[in-house]
């Protein structure tokens, strides 16, 4: 026996709201929702490269309209997320490389660094594969 869910459940909400009605809020009520660290980063204001990164994200929007498919490359990693980024391709830089990712609409409200992770788990290696010079010693059993 399968149990059927709704259709309407399936639908993405965000704290009540469907994603037709976040495009269409104001940035005022879209900021009641946001979590208080995202609020308290956008009612300061954007900084330079946000605002840079803003006008980018404006122009892929349209060529995306358009049927272009735009990849944004970004040093910037703390600018959250809003309802208008949605199905646009970021390419985050993590220090080393750029991470690449389409933005969904479960994302709202994060940071774009949260998709870019800057470290990764370490594994060491095997006594003999030249780790340090101490480790080329092999005892014998």
């Amino acid at each position: 026996m399968s149990l059927e869910i709704p259709v309407e459940w399936r639908k993405f909400r965000y704290r009540g709201k469907s994603l037709e009605e976040l495009m269409e809020m104001p940035m005022d009520e879209l900021l009641n929702l946001l979590p208080a660290r995202a609020r308290r980063s956008l009612k300061r204001g954007f900084t330079e490269p946000q605002k840079k990164l803003i006008e980018k994200i404006m122009k892929a929007r349209k060529l995306a309209e358009a049927g272009k498919k735009v990849v944004i490359k970004t040093h910037v990693r703390d600018l959250v997320i809003l309802p208008y980024m949605v199905g646009l391709t970021f390419a985050v830089y993590n220090g080393k490389e750029y991470v690449t990712f389409t933005v969904t609409p479960e994302m709202i409200g994060h940071y774009l660094g949260e998709y870019s992770i800057t470290t990764k788990k370490v594994e060491h290696g095997e006594p003999g594969l030249k780790a340090t010079r101490s480790s080329l010693f092999v005892a014998m059993k």
